[in-house]
């Protein structure tokens, strides 16, 4: 396969615009395809080569989300006959697919410059409204489209009924499709969501099927897949990194997940709010501003849920959420003041203050 121009990439006037200052260092755009240990695979106009972080860049980055992911567009700077390039900065991304690090509690990018997720769940054990809404709204926190896959529609006698359960959720302007990966039912509809020089991203819990997803676009066995465990409907993680790949016939690139045990969501309560559209637009009912829909009067939102036009668990698991996000910021606050006190303690150690003279 030929190199791929910058446009067939994904690149736009508003990164050719971004990186008019680079341009002038003599740095070239590049791409990250996949994250390696300490290194990364990226793409530029010359082909296909492994990058690191320069020493400048590594020193400047406060964070883990401050680091190159896969879709990232970069900086780098080129030499032919080098072993590695060095990347010298990030573009601005204008989209993300993040969670919070399990350990770390760090924001974690997972992929950059998403144009649409795909988030899929398998309609046997892996179905889970609660993880889906988290997944709902991680997405539209990062500013990317979301398109809910419900795979192996053949595991259902009526998987339509599921499609009405989630789109009773309230989720407003996502689309829901049923498909069976092995028959490929429902994969025309599907496949319009694929738009030329767009990205796309898969998301989803080990066992959903989007390897299997995957390589039915490809054509290709590019992904392995393995059977579900029986007893749990638990799959094993057949996708052991993140990395783009170009769908043929498409000019659109794909970027696959491992599957993910747990997402914890990055963002404050406005993304969450934009993401649970029908608790929002009630909530502008209540009688207080900072209504928390447990106790107080002229709560528009109890209301609905005495009137049986609102599902007691899709509250509850907003509210979970929303306590989830607002302990997030606290956390990420402190993390940035506990930096800043390091740094000057730092800056104390090594420029003392000289004791003023004597007069």
């Amino acid at each position: 396969m030929p190199t791929p121009t910058l446009e067939e990439l994904g690149w736009t006037p508003e990164l050719n615009a971004a990186f008019e200052p680079f341009h002038l260092k003599g740095l070239i755009p590049a791409r990250v395809t996949a994250e390696h240990r300490q290194a990364y695979a990226v793409i530029c106009r010359h082909g296909e080569y492994l990058a690191e972080v320069s020493g400048v860049f590594d020193h400047s980055a406060r964070a883990k989300a401050d680091f190159p992911a896969v879709g990232d567009w970069l900086a780098i700077d080129f030499k032919p006959d080098s072993e590695r390039q060095l990347i010298q900065a990030i573009l601005p991304r204008k989209s993300k697919i993040s969670r919070k690090d399990a350990c770390t509690r760090e924001e974690q990018v997972i992929a950059a410059n998403i144009d649409t997720t795909f988030i899929v769940q398998g309609l046997d054990g892996n179905y889970n409204l609660r993880r889906l809404e988290r997944y709902i709204t991680g997405v539209k926190a990062g500013g990317t489209k979301a398109v809910i896959i419900l795979n192996k529609a053949d595991k259902t006698p009526d998987p339509q009924a599921r499609v009405r359960e989630v789109l009773g959720l309230g989720f407003a302007g996502i689309p829901v499709l049923a498909i069976d990966s092995l028959s490929k039912a429902g994969y025309e509809e599907f496949t319009a969501h694929i738009k030329r020089g767009s990205t796309i991203v898969f998301i989803g819990s080990a066992g959903a099927g989007k390897s299997t997803i995957i390589n039915n676009l490809l054509g290709t066995q590019a992904q392995r897949t393995r059977e579900v465990r029986f007893s749990d409907s638990r799959g094993r993680h057949t996708t052991t990194g993140r990395k783009l790949f170009f769908l043929p016939g498409t000019g659109a690139m794909l970027i696959d997940t491992p599957g993910m045990k747990g997402f914890d969501i990055c963002g404050d309560s406005h993304a969450l709010d934009g993401a649970f559209d029908a608790i929002r637009l009630l909530a502008e009912n209540c009688r207080f501003g900072n209504c928390t829909h447990a106790a107080e009067p002229g709560c528009a939102v109890r209301e609905a849920l005495e009137r049986g036009e609102l599902d007691p668990a899709h509250l509850e698991s907003y509210k979970k959420l929303k306590s989830g996000t607002s302990r997030s910021r606290v956390d990420v606050a402190e993390k940035y003041k506990r930096i800043e006190r390091e740094k000057n303690a730092l800056k104390a150690r090594k420029n003392p203050r000289r004791p003023e003279p004597n007069p």
